[in-house]
């Protein structure tokens, strides 16, 4: 329990601080929760206990001290879109089915904790999350309007409501409008006058109240309607155990796309604050919080951008503003439910669009089309998908194109030739010519570690800058430190392959660098090392040094003298010159 330890170390300056932060928190987070509670389809309060039992848990078990976990848009809408047709209209159905979700993705997170996979938090690159993210906030977007204008879509999808919208223009229910325009109204102007003050929850407020106070609700207003609060009562789930062979994929997408996009706001926060982030302990962190919430009866959480924004404005210190903000949200949920009935479904829509619109930067991914093209075009097509095939199927193709863009920089990575400059100092061969070739001897640097599915096109990579090569060549340096990182068979057997080939040539193999362990894989590999085999040196410096066409092209003044760079942590001594 990493909080724990950081709260044993508590000063008692932070509190006034935290307290603050706390409450500010709150007045955020109830909203919020009862919005993101009807974009998932189930009972305000339920939004609620999503809150209670997660930041306490994460308080304890996370490593960012200004995280805010709590209901997400995009978690939200994820599972909202696999559970609404299982479901079938059955809201205890849908409810049980919620629950179920919400302890998958916490299993999940929790097995990709135990081995270590941390490294998922830079899975999805910013493009792809942005261009996910993007879809997502118009999904919302586009689905809220009909509840902001008092009209029911007959379609499912967002493209097929978009060409619907138009024809329901005459089915507009105009007391439903205005209640909207009274919350978008008294947001606005607290926002414009009164920035401190919780604008979302002065406007729920201000609309439950109008409906309270003029009886709308008996002129075709929706409300929230009558909830039972209280402490959640756990249950078991009763539904036909096959249904949730249909959750699996998509449990393990919400794990990934949650964790990512927490991650991305507990590092800038910590960066911000000075202090560093554990990505295994925060998924494990992640993983309890989920099942927290799915023995409270709710529903997925993630950390929440906009919530820990404010702990942050507010000066919260550590995760003590979870614990405290925790109890007041439970003191709200156990005895004073009652007023939750009264607010409008309008006005949470309103807080709901406005809340999507934080996470809509169109902006950003057109940007990205003069930085980045291959970046604009990963970003573009992730935005599509999920416009068109849905959020699920939109979030499955962003991890899918994560995993192909990283196994297209690790099976086609950059290679370069390299060689000395006028100082003696091996560079890279560019156009600004700062080094030249050594005369017969090719040196050659591939920028990825060395598995099978590469190994064939660095052979060919090889063969092709050796042919490119003006002029014999009698020997090829190759920088092991680069791509020989791991014993791999297939490696091995392509390196044997290409030192026979070289060898019909005339041409001398060198690996520079690793040494001791390539000659252990090599032995472990049956690759002949030595006289006929291949030749093995402690670094490329000393590589270059030991070859006759070196050594012949210093003598005839062709090129300089190889200086070998200090080692930084070495005492300085004076580099002895070569004979």
């Amino acid at each position: 329990m990493p909080g724990l330890y950081q709260l044993k170390q508590y000063e008692k300056v932070w509190l006034l601080d935290d307290v603050r932060a706390a409450f500010s928190v709150v007045a955020v987070a109830l909203p919020v929760a009862i919005a993101y509670a009807q974009l998932t389809g189930v009972s305000a309060i339920v939004g609620l206990y999503s809150c209670v039992l997660p930041m306490m848990v994460y308080a304890l078990f996370g490593t960012s001290r200004q995280l805010i976990v709590g209901p997400d848009a995009a978690t939200c809408a994820v599972v909202a879109a696999v559970v609404t047709p299982l479901a079938a209209g059955d809201p205890t159905k849908h409810w049980q089915l919620v629950i179920t979700m919400t302890a998958m993705t916490g299993f999940w997170c929790l097995i990709a904790s135990r081995f270590r996979l941390g490294l998922f938090a830079d899975f999805l690159s910013r493009p792809i999350l942005l261009g996910l993210l993007n879809g997502v906030a118009l999904t919302i977007i586009v689905g809220q309007l009909g509840k902001v204008f008092g009209i029911n879509y007959e379609q499912r999808y967002l493209l097929e409501r978009v060409i619907e919208a138009p024809h329901r223009l005459l089915d507009l229910h105009w007391q439903t409008v205005l209640i909207s325009g009274i919350t978008l109204l008294v947001y606005w102007l607290s926002k414009r006058f009164r920035p401190a003050w919780p604008a979302a929850m002065l406007a729920i407020v201000v609309a439950a109240v109008l409906v309270w106070f003029t009886k709308l609700d008996r002129y075709g207003v929706s409300v929230v309607g009558v909830i039972e609060g209280g402490l959640p009562i756990f249950q078991a789930p009763a539904f036909n155990i096959g249904i949730t062979r249909e959750l699996v994929v998509p449990a393990l997408n919400l794990a990934v796309v949650s964790f990512v996009s927490m991650m991305l706001t507990a590092r800038s926060f910590a960066a911000k604050n000075g202090y560093d982030i554990n990505p295994d302990k925060e998924f494990r962190a992640l993983g309890l919080a989920n099942l927290a919430s799915a023995f409270s009866q709710g529903f997925a959480i993630s950390g929440a951008d906009s919530r820990t924004a404010v702990n942050d404005a507010n000066g919260g210190k550590s995760q003590l503003v979870s614990i405290i903000a925790a109890v007041v949200i439970g003191f709200v949920a156990i005895f004073l439910y009652q007023p939750l009935q009264y607010i409008p479904s309008a006005a949470l829509g309103v807080v709901l669009i406005i809340a999507s619109m934080s996470l809509l930067d169109l902006k950003g991914v057109w940007g990205l089309r003069k930085r980045n093209r291959d970046a604009f075009y990963l970003s573009s097509i992730t935005l599509i998908a999920v416009l068109v095939v849905g959020v699920i199927p939109g979030i499955t193709l962003a991890v899918l194109l994560g995993l192909f863009q990283f196994l297209r920089v690790v099976m086609r990575p950059s290679d370069q030739c390299l060689g000395l400059d006028e100082d003696g100092t091996i560079r890279t061969m560019d156009e600004s010519s700062k080094a030249s070739a050594i005369p017969g001897l090719l040196l050659y640097r591939f920028n990825s570690p060395l598995t099978y599915f590469n190994a064939p096109y660095f052979k060919a990579r090889l063969l092709e800058k050796i042919d490119q090569n003006q002029g014999e060549l009698s020997c090829v340096v190759i920088d092991a430190v680069a791509s020989f990182t791991h014993l791999d068979l297939s490696v091995m057997a392509v390196l044997a392959e290409t030192q026979t080939l070289l060898k019909k040539r005339g041409i001398r193999l060198i690996l520079a660098g690793r040494k001791r362990s390539l000659r252990q894989w090599c032995e472990a590999a049956g690759v002949p090392v030595g006289d006929g085999g291949l030749v093995l040196r402690a670094d490329m410096y000393l590589a270059i040094k030991l070859t006759g066409c070196y050594q012949h092209a210093v003598e005839e003044g062709q090129i300089p003298t190889v200086q070998k760079e200090p080692n930084p942590d070495d005492p300085p001594k004076p580099i002895p010159e070569v004979a």
